[in-house]
């Protein structure tokens, strides 16, 4: 360093974070896409996303975070109401007739009736009426598509009531299909000829051009949240401000979605804001969606309700425990079609049971793409699925092979079984009565149809 020369260091997000007075109950700020797993730059994926870099880097990064029902209105209605999809009563999608059994169990009621303003913009997924569920202020857009809903997040931002808190959901489209169309020239990245697709696929142009458009969406949706978190720097309200994003599910690619393996229910989860989550921080513990409201009752100082079934991060976070959970527990239910089945999660492995007699893959739960149409040319049609499945994680990270047969499993096999009925049992899971229905107004596509639109007579 020259002598003589004054150097004036930026403040860190940390530092400025704790000249703040306990004045004011921090904003809550939630922003989720759809079908993003964690196929971003954080998780060390070539997914160029600088802005959630960023946020990891000021904040907590959660890596082994998973979400509960792998499919998008099931997800969302299990974080937002702290329960489970069966619990709570989103079993399908909201759009095709499913909808949220108690709405008023919704987290921007409790928030509401706390005295903060709740506005929803863009995407949310879980009921025909937002209103049902809490919001005051959800404006009209042209799509969920950031391009629209980014706009509406800075305005909203900048004239944001600073004597009332917030509670602003923000959610966008991307990155579900369709994508986004890749461009060499904005980001190398995009180049299909450099790209690798995801594990579960074979590496072919096909598919290496289908992730390529998968990187242009999450572009879009990183240059979004930049531009929201710079509207929260320029309006003096980051550092009062519970950042959280987050997403559904896993990418809508074959074998991710809507499936119950790590490649479906591996989300990411990054939080920045008061209470500990705000020194760049990564947790490897396995975490859930379901601990979101419960430490978000935690940062406010708001009494968490009696039906949360997940546990506040924050002890996780400030080194009071080195675990929350020993096991986790996702579910499927309806998506395009009925596909009834259930896992658990420990650190060494997971167990997936199915509850029909489907013998081949529910293709109408794939969403339509490059990828999809290349396994179907080569048969995907055809190919079994075990009713029953168990897999060693540390040995096979990617769950392709099944070892609920093995006769050196029986124990483990046991004890999964065993760890799962009682979880069923103990959140009154409907299935264990027998298929569940599908409301009367649902609609729901055969599950031998190839495509996921609903019937053509709806």
């Amino acid at each position: 360093m020259p002598h003589g020369r004054a150097i004036t260091m930026r403040p860190t997000y940390a530092t400025r974070l704790q000249s703040m007075t306990d004045r004011h109950r921090p904003n809550v700020l939630y922003i989720h896409s759809h079908d993003t797993g964690r196929y971003i730059q954080p998780y060390g994926h070539a997914v160029p996303t600088p802005a959630f870099q960023r946020l990891a880097e000021e904040g907590v990064l959660f890596r082994q975070n998973f979400c509960i029902g792998p499919t998008c209105s099931p997800s969302r209605a299990a974080l937002l109401t702290g329960q489970t999809p069966h619990s709570c009563g989103q079993l399908g999608l909201a759009h095709r007739g499913f909808e949220l059994q108690h709405p008023e169990r919704h987290l921007a009621w409790t928030l509401r009736n706390n005295g903060y303003s709740t506005a929803l913009i863009g995407v949310q997924h879980v009921t025909k009426d937002p209103a049902r569920t809490g919001y005051q202020h959800v404006p009209e857009l042209g799509s969920r598509r950031a391009a629209h809903v980014t706009p509406e997040v800075v305005a909203f931002l900048a004239c944001a009531d600073r004597n009332t808190p917030f509670f602003l959901d923000v959610g966008f489209q991307e990155t579900h299909r369709t994508f986004h169309a890749a461009d060499e020239s904005v980001s190398a990245a995009e180049d299909s000829r450099y790209c690798l697709p995801p594990p579960p696929l074979p590496d072919t142009p096909e598919t290496r051009a289908d992730f390529a458009s998968f990187k242009a969406s999450a572009r879009v949706f990183d240059a979004a949240v930049g531009e929201i978190l710079a509207a929260l720097e320029r309006h003096g309200l980051a550092e009062n401000t519970l950042v959280i994003l987050t997403t559904d599910h896993g990418i809508a690619f074959p074998h991710m979605k809507c499936n119950l393996t790590d490649h479906g229910t591996g989300v990411l989860l990054i939080m920045r804001g008061p209470g500990g989550l705000d020194s760049g921080k990564v947790a490897d513990a396995m975490v859930t969606h379901l601990d979101v409201f419960p430490t978000i009752c935690d940062v406010t100082g708001i009494a968490p309700p009696e039906w949360l079934q997940g546990t506040s991060l924050l002890p996780l976070v400030r080194g009071q425990v080195n675990r929350l959970h020993d096991e986790v527990f996702g579910e499927v239910n309806y998506h395009a079609a009925y596909e009834p089945q259930r896992s658990v999660r420990t650190n060494r492995w997971k167990y997936i049971k199915r509850y029909d007699d489907f013998p081949t893959p529910v293709l109408a739960n794939c969403d339509p793409g490059a990828s999809k149409e290349l396994w179907l040319a080569r048969g995907w049609r055809e190919r079994p699925v075990d009713a029953v499945q168990l897999y060693d994680l540390v040995f096979d990270p990617q769950e392709r092979h099944n070892v609920a047969g093995d006769a050196g499993r029986v124990s483990v096999m046991a004890e999964m079984k065993e760890r799962l009925e009682r979880w069923m049992r103990a959140t009154d899971d409907p299935l264990l009565a027998g298929p569940v229905p599908a409301p009367a107004e649902a609609n729901v596509t055969a599950q031998h149809d190839v495509t996921n639109r609903p019937p053509a007579a709806v």
